[in-house]
Parts: C-alpha cells; structure tokens; sequence
C-alpha cells in the first residue's frame, strides 16, 4: 500500500517531575534535545508532514526543533489545555486540516521516548499496512507493568481494548503486556473515533488508548505489534530516567563508531554526543569526552582525559588531557598534556603545544 504518511508527535506536556523550567521535550541526551530521536526515528517512513503537538513552553520547543529540521515538513500545533493524549491528537488533526493534507496512514508517537528505533517505526507501519488494519499499536511484554496502559486481547490475539492501570480490575493489572503509547491509525478513521472517545476514567481526560475500544468495537480490524526490545518503549518521566536514556543512547553511538574502525580503549568511559563525526582509525582513550560538533580526522588520538566541545583535530593529532571550546587542531599537531585552549584558537599543523600552557585566542 502506497498511502501517504502522516506522524504526530506528543510534545505538550511539562514534565513536572523533572523540576525544571526546560520543557520535558527539550531536555537532552548526548547533546540533542530529547525529542530530535522521536523525529528522527520517523524519517525513514518518509512523513508528507510531521505535527508537534507543543504547549508548555511552546515557542521554546518550536525554536529549538525548527532549528534542526527540515522546516517545509514539520507543522506546530498548540494544545491550550492538556486534556490528554487524545485531545492532543484532535489538535494535531485540526492543524492536518487547516494544512489540507489528505488521507494517509498516521503514525502517532509520544515525544519523551528517545529510545524508539528508525526500524520499530518502520515494522510497525508495515504490519499495520499488511493485515490492512484500521489501528496497530506498537506494545511490549515488561516484568513490572506497573503504571502502564494493559494491553487485553481476544481468543483471536486481537487487541480489543487499552485499560489503563488506575482503571483496570485485579485481573487486568495481572497482564504484563503493556501499552507504548506508539501507533499508526488510518486517517479517514481516526477524527470519528476520536469523537467518540470520553473521559469517563479516573483521571478525566481524553486517552488515546481509548481508541482500541472504539475501532474493534465498530467491527474495524485492530492489531498490536510485539516489542521485541521492551527497553525502546522506555519512556523519560524524571531525571533517573533521563539518566538511564543517556546510557542506552550513548552505548548505542560508541557502537556505531566501533563498527566503523574507531578504537576506544574503554567505551564505558567515553562519551561521544550524538552530532560528533569520526574518521576510521580515530582512537579515543579514557576519559574522553567530545561534545556538540567535534570533527576528528583519520588517525587521530584523543585522551586520556580530554574535553572537546566543537573542536576540529586534524588528520595523526594528539590531544591528551585537554579542555577545548570552539578551537581548530591542526594535523599531526601534539596537544598537551594538561593544556586549554580558549574559543577561537588554532594550533597549526606539526605543532608542538607544550604542557601546562594556556592558549587564548
């Protein structure tokens, strides 16, 4: 099936339990904002338009994801009122309409789970389009399900239904598959049924989940995909979340580089943001930390102990016990031990900078 592809990103809420004044969405993992994972896990299904359901903070979370995004395909909506997820996705379809945008499948996704992969994203919108479903919802199996949306199915394996756990009954608290707050619903679908949806539960708000009941009760076709990984549903509530989201992501990013032919000497001591670029042979030892755009070139050596932020190192440099910010290291210069080197500096090729100087620009 070759219908077009919408996506709905959930970024309204604040995040109370972060005690923050930087908006839930934008709080950041390996030097990106959390919710640029969530966008970028959707590019490879190719979205027509993407909306950012904003509402604290708004013009905050607009400007900081416009900067980074392709802005012709990304569209805001404001929710004034956090009434729930599925008030949300009402505001997302009311900006779709004022767009014009047509039918399509709509793949809805909450902006606190960075941990989602490109290629969840992908299998879940392809088995939704082979049992031609009305919705599929992305769940995982968990050994603590507490205070998560339970999945109920029928004897056919079909999802019938989303109870979320201050409704659910002592039989439905024993499921252990749980709701990922992540779905793809037929658009020509999803504005009636939304109408349909209540707020007749305990915390009076218009759930999302609520969908389910509505689409399989109506006789439409609904299907839940398995999380093979339960940890990608992960989502990020406060900052020991956070903290446990920056693990897994930086694992992830010292893999990659691993696989490419960048040496690290002890991965669990080196921290790579996720907008650095390596060359093959770059050998990063202990205690390493680049941070934001560092640049280093085939053959590089940095650390022990270095801090790179926005830093360019030439092609055979050395930089040991460093602290850098926005400078240039020319190739096969030798840098430190134990130097700084101020915004604005450029160590020339072949250089030589001696121990315990500091360099100002």
């Amino acid at each position: 099936m070759n219908r077009p592809v919408l996506a709905i990103v959930l970024a309204a809420g604040e995040g109370t339990r972060m005690h923050s004044s930087r908006p839930k969405p934008l709080h950041r993992l390996c030097g990106r904002p959390m919710v640029r994972y969530v966008l970028d896990a959707l590019v490879e299904v190719e979205p027509v338009v993407t909306v950012v359901v904003v509402g604290h903070e708004a013009t905050w979370v607009e400007k900081e994801i416009s900067e980074h995004a392709e802005r012709s395909r990304l569209l805001f909506a404001y929710q004034e009122e956090q009434a729930g997820t599925g008030h949300a996705v009402g505001v997302a379809l009311a900006a779709l309409a004022e767009r014009g945008v047509g039918d399509g499948d709509v793949v809805i996704m909450p902006g606190d789970a960075p941990l989602v992969r490109a290629a969840t994203v992908r299998e879940l919108l392809s088995r939704h389009r082979d049992a031609d479903a009305a919705l599929t919802v992305l769940s995982a199996r968990i050994e603590d399900p507490s205070g998560y949306g339970r999945v109920v199915r029928n004897r056919e394996g079909a999802p019938v239904r989303i109870v979320e756990e201050r409704d659910a009954d002592p039989g439905e608290r024993a499921i252990d598959e749980v709701n990922t707050s992540m779905m793809v619903v037929r658009s020509e679908l999803l504005g009636p049924a939304l109408r349909r949806v209540g707020r007749r539960n305990a915390q009076h708000q218009y759930y999302l989940s609520d969908l389910v009941d509505v689409l399989h009760g109506a006789g439409h076709v609904t299907r839940a995909v398995l999380l093979d990984d339960p940890g990608e549903a992960s989502g990020v509530n406060d900052r020991r979340q956070l903290a446990a989201a920056e693990v897994e992501l930086r694992r992830r990013i010292n893999e990659r580089w691993m696989a490419r032919g960048v040496t690290m000497w002890d991965p669990a001591r080196t921290y790579v943001d996720a907008d650095v670029d390596l060359a093959a042979d770059v050998s990063l030892l202990p205690g390493t930390i680049l941070r934001g755009r560092c640049v280093v070139g085939r053959g590089a050596t940095v650390g022990p102990d270095a801090v790179l932020r926005r830093v360019v190192v030439g092609e055979n440099a050395r930089v040991a016990n460093v602290v850098a910010t926005d400078a240039r290291v020319g190739a096969d210069a030798r840098v430190g031990p134990y130097v700084v080197l101020e915004p604005g500096v450029v160590i020339p090729s072949s250089q030589l900078v001696a121990p315990f100087e500091h360099r100002f620009s």
